[in-house]
């Protein structure tokens, strides 16, 4: 037994390659960091991460071609069920597919995950300007629906940030933001209610929607118009419909707010290696498993036990 990791990237070689000749880069200044299965083991071990669900991060894997989208898209899903069968305890991953082109997606998913047996799919919180509860994306949420399937929501880089005249890193203050805009229109869209059986994780603890959460809840009140259709009960209740995990949020502020919004039980474990650094997730595991908010029943939910329940397979493989 051990930790179970639902935020751990991939980064093969051959998508390394496709985004440099894309002339797309990651938020990070330094660009795309090493790995190799090899060392992501190593960093497992170091770690107490017995099983790493992987999934590809930004920049994605659509440059402006569908063709090459789609081609690249099953290549790295492909790839990672590779790893996954070579190592099946020690490996788990998350779909990627060509969004925004939503049919190269919806040709994707059966493949993905009913020929791959991949454990769920990774979708952006936006694709160009668009976050996921826009119509646009609609066919897709329904086929992922129709499959119950887990969803792991990661932020991407909104091409609005580019017009910010801040001096920082995207990933230190926007991720959080994209991810916490992309389920505010989950939830304001009626998308939970129409797609019921998808099983959401939010990256970074929800961004920022547990600070929100207060906030959302009143918001139909203050704009019925816009939003009457949706109750401050109904949007608690949408918020404990999330999953969470804890990359770059396991200090006890976040654990703070996140244990006013969501019960422990849908709280995940999650480093964000590689993009986190090796140091990041040693900080990261200390903070939970010293955490002085959480009962040493919480501790290994987060840690393990919530996985086991999102992913069955868990339970055989160890």
């Amino acid at each position: 037994m051990g930790r179970i990791d639902v935020h751990f990237h991939i980064i093969p070689q051959f998508f390394r390659e496709a985004a440099a000749a894309a002339g797309r880069r990651p938020a990070l200044s330094t660009g795309l960091p090493a790995w190799t299965p090899e060392l992501a083991l190593d960093v497992m071990d170091r770690n107490g991460i017995a099983t790493a669900i992987m999934s590809i991060s930004q920049p994605g894997v659509h440059f402006g071609d569908d063709a090459l989208a789609r081609a690249l898209a099953r290549r790295c899903n492909e790839y990672a069920a590779e790893c996954v069968e070579r190592r099946p305890g020690c490996f788990g991953s998350f779909a990627v597919l060509p969004l925004p082109d939503v049919t190269g997606a919806i040709a994707e998913i059966p493949y993905a995950l009913d020929h791959l047996r991949a454990d769920g799919i990774v979708l952006f919180a936006s694709y160009g300007d668009r976050y996921l509860g826009d119509p646009e994306f609609e066919p897709v949420l329904a086929a992922l629906d129709e499959r119950s399937a887990v969803v792991f929501i990661h932020p991407a880089l909104h091409p609005s940030v580019a017009a910010l005249r801040l001096d920082l890193p995207a990933f230190v203050i926007e991720y959080p933001f994209d991810t916490t805009r992309a389920a505010t229109q989950l939830i304001f869209s009626g998308a939970l209610d129409r797609y019921p059986n998808i099983r959401f994780i939010l990256a970074h603890a929800g961004g920022t929607l547990p600070f929100l959460s207060f906030r959302l809840a009143q918001s139909p009140t203050i704009d019925a118009g816009r939003l009457g259709k949706t109750t401050a009960a109904q949007v608690r209740d949408y918020l404990r419909r999330f999953w969470y995990d804890t990359a770059l949020s396991a200090g006890p502020a976040s654990l703070a707010a996140l244990k006013q919004v969501v019960d422990m039980k849908q709280v995940l474990f999650g480093s964000d290696w590689p993009y986190a650094k090796e140091p990041v997730t040693g900080v990261t595991v200390a903070a939970i498993d010293t955490s002085e908010l959480l009962s040493a029943d919480e501790k290994a939910d987060v840690r393990e036990n919530n996985a086991r329940t999102l992913f069955p397979r868990l339970q055989a493989t160890q």
